[in-house]
């Protein structure tokens, strides 16, 4: 079986309908879709899909072929764990459960987290100890319904290493609580790749490949639309430290493109990225 690779849902065209969305990916050559479901009226109301409406989503992937094994729940940038807001901290917790249920009804496999306590709130001891408390309830929910969660690595000082995430990983001690890194989030950080996904491979669920600018003294850096080949991830290195430590899991190409001018112009994006990544990947040995 060869490795999966798959695109983020935000690089295909935003009018799609999910049947076409699918069979644009399949046209491009992708295994699977990233699902999104953000703090956007439209994505969240995902959450409250009708048995109907699931049911579309599973006959789409059985036509197309192509599978939607993992949603990012970024939505928690709205509503966070951690927040000393009980309304907020409540809704957090009831999207949580929804979004499970979905995953259980279309066949989904892995939840990405927001690797955030808080975001539009200070952070203290305080909201740290909440994300906790109800990370380890989302976690019992997920063991109940065999589904996995996985944190991503963030553009924030909360989360930003995987060595970060091993240390909460230890402290919510659920064998359904993964990490989900990302390539350039990875990098913008100034950390050594070959620490973290050596220690940290046996941790991991799947990978985003991603470009950023590193974050520096005096630039927050940049964590989305930076040009494959043109950020500070070490690809060659990155990939080689990937087939080293034996990493077997799928690559998702994470990019937004969703509001190009034509479906044309999105599928030349992709392509770029495309003609960029394989060959790397296919020199590395990982594919």
């Amino acid at each position: 079986m060869a490795r999966p690779i798959g695109i983020y849902e935000k690089a295909t065209p935003k009018h799609l309908t999910w049947l076409e969305r699918l069979q644009f990916a399949k046209e491009l050559g992708f295994d699977f879709v990233e699902m999104s479901i953000d703090e956007s009226d439209d994505r969240w109301a995902r959450l409250d899909w009708t048995k109907a409406e699931r049911l579309d989503m599973v006959k789409a992937i059985y036509e197309t072929g192509v599978r939607i094994p993992t949603i990012c729940f970024s939505g928690h940038r709205r509503y966070p764990l951690g927040s000393a807001n009980p309304e907020l901290e409540a809704e957090a917790l009831s999207a949580m459960k929804k979004c499970i249920e979905l995953a259980q009804d279309l066949g989904v496999r892995v939840i990405q987290l927001a690797g955030y306590d808080v975001y539009y709130e200070e952070k203290s001891p305080e909201t740290r100890a909440r994300f906790i408390k109800n990370l380890r309830k989302a976690c019992d929910c997920a063991e109940q319904a065999q589904v996995i969660l996985a944190i991503e690595i963030m553009d924030d000082p909360f989360i930003n290493s995987i060595q970060k995430y091993q240390a909460i990983e230890k402290e919510i001690d659920s064998p359904y609580l993964f990490v989900y890194p990302d390539t350039g989030n990875i990098s913008a950080w100034h950390n050594d790749i070959w620490s973290e996904f050596y220690l940290g491979h046996r941790s991991i669920a799947a990978l985003h490949l991603k470009d950023t600018y590193t974050v520096t003294e005096t630039s927050k850096g940049q964590f989305r639309d930076v040009p494959f080949g043109q950020g500070c991830v070490d690809w060659e290195g990155m990939f080689d430290v990937l087939k080293k430590s034996n990493y077997q899991g799928p690559f998702l190409i994470e990019m937004w493109s969703e509001n190009c001018e034509t479906v044309e112009e999105t599928k030349i994006a992709i392509k770029e990225a495309q003609d960029f990544l394989y060959p790397l990947i296919e020199k590395a040995g990982l594919r």
